[in-house]
């Protein structure tokens, strides 16, 4: 259908949340399998990098871990993609939550050094499981809600990623220091059974699945699907342009080291007679804090200005990546721990609006027959920027420059993909909305 004219979409307002979640059954079930299985994948993250580093001993490590744990969504993304637009997305959602429920607890089998190689294959095959289920997740939000919800949608997820990240690293640590590492195995893997669970009892149309033929074996390795999906964005300008923004957003990937090594270097919180090791990890712990709680407000806040609105959707993005840089230059001046998780909660403000907003223009702007391909590509070009960022910066701190000047000059690289976006919005035109189903 045509998009409805603007001045008649509802405005997005905290009883807009509410209403989601109190009528949307489909939503609501989405919406509290993804509170139980991103809070038991933040228990899970920290029980596997302390495991890394009491086993090996080495911090590069836990950086393999965390390559790991990205950049294999880049390289699965096409398959991922052909295999969303071919099948039910709530048949993807489900399987993928049964095979990390196996994966999880076989990391219980992982008990000494001569063990530890079996961690990296295990963090593979979840990182693969993780590259079809979110495509999935993001694809069926236009199938489960009215086209005026779905910012709202958007939003509510962002923030509660954002919470499950403080809840889930506070909780994880708290867990494991009482029960112990398995004890978190054992959670995570229950927390993506019961997903599994909540899905499982969703019921909407899936019309791209309806209209496709079964899905093969060898269709995993016929790439005609994926040069479709590339032909189907180069030919809708807004698109191609869209699903490079999250890849934009440079910051993240450099952002877990940064904040670990300037809350051990520069940022230790001194309070009652803390040892240097405990100061460090408390002044790390404070920055993880502010991003999270930034990327949880920012969205609430922009928002309601936009709306479904493509062009304030658009300057939301542009605003979003200023305000990354502005803030990840002042973290670099920051004289106190304060200050600095003043200016890293105001950065992920806009950070967290680039990515609701980008993934709200995706979904309002892709056919549904489309639309697995296209969050594959969206999501696996950002976890390519991320693994880049994050292993270049690493590379950098141990040539000697000072993480000071690298999270400065992390902000001053924002403000190439702010013009480039800049740019693309003098040469977008208006497309039609292709998507035929937007329900409730």
């Amino acid at each position: 259908m045509d998009p409805k004219p603007e001045h008649e979409v509802r405005s997005v307002s905290f009883a807009s949340y509410l209403r989601l979640v109190r009528e949307n059954r489909n939503f609501r079930r989405l919406w509290m399998a993804q509170i139980v299985s991103e809070i038991g994948d933040w228990f899970y993250t920290l029980a596997i990098y302390s495991l890394l580093l009491q086993l090996t001993g080495h911090a590069s490590s836990v950086a393999l871990a965390l390559v790991l744990q990205v950049l294999p969504q880049t390289f699965i993304g096409p398959t991922a993609g052909v295999v969303n637009d071919r099948i039910r997305r709530k048949r993807v959602m489900i399987a993928a939550d049964l095979v990390r429920v196996v994966i999880v607890l076989a990391m219980l089998l992982v008990r000494s050094r001569e063990m530890v190689w079996l961690v990296y294959p295990l963090l593979l095959m979840e990182t693969l499981m993780a590259a079809f289920f979110e495509p999935a997740r993001s694809a069926v939000i236009p199938n489960i809600t009215k086209r005026e919800d779905v910012i709202v949608a958007n939003t509510l997820g962002s923030t509660t990623w954002s919470m499950n990240l403080v809840l889930g690293a506070t909780l994880g640590g708290i867990v494991g220091a009482l029960l112990g590492r398995d004890a978190v195995f054992v959670l995570n893997a229950l927390s993506f059974l019961v997903s599994a669970l909540f899905i499982a009892g969703m019921q909407f149309a899936e019309p791209h699945a309806e209209a496709s033929g079964r899905l093969r074996a060898r269709d995993l390795f016929d790439y005609t699907p994926v040069l479709d999906g590339v032909r189907y964005v180069r030919a809708h300008r807004s698109l191609l342009a869209t699903v490079f923004v999250k890849a934009g957003n440079l910051v993240i990937g450099p952002s877990w080291v940064l904040f670990t090594v300037m809350g051990q270097k520069y940022f230790p919180v001194r309070w009652h007679h803390l040892d240097p090791q405990r100061s460090a990890m408390l002044g790390m712990s404070m920055l993880l804090g502010a991003r999270g709680l930034g990327a949880l407000i920012g969205p609430l806040f922009s928002a309601p200005w936009a709306g479904h609105q493509d062009r304030r959707l658009r300057l939301g993005i542009f605003y979003g990546y200023l305000v990354t840089a502005l803030g990840y230059v002042l973290i670099g001046k920051s004289g106190t721990v304060w200050f600095a998780c003043l200016w890293a909660a105001i950065a992920h403000c806009g950070g967290s609006t680039v990515w609701v907003f980008s993934t709200t223009l995706l979904q309002l702007h892709t056919d549904d027959r489309f639309r697995g391909r296209v969050f594959s590509a969206d999501l696996g070009l950002c976890m390519l920027t991320i693994a880049i960022g994050a292993y270049a910066c690493g590379k950098f701190l141990d040539d000697g420059i000072s993480a000071r000047t690298l999270v400065t000059a992390t902000g001053l690289v924002m403000l190439v993909p702010a013009a480039i976006w800049a740019w693309a919005i003098k040469l977008w035109k208006p497309s039609p909305v292709h998507e035929t189903a937007f329900v409730d």
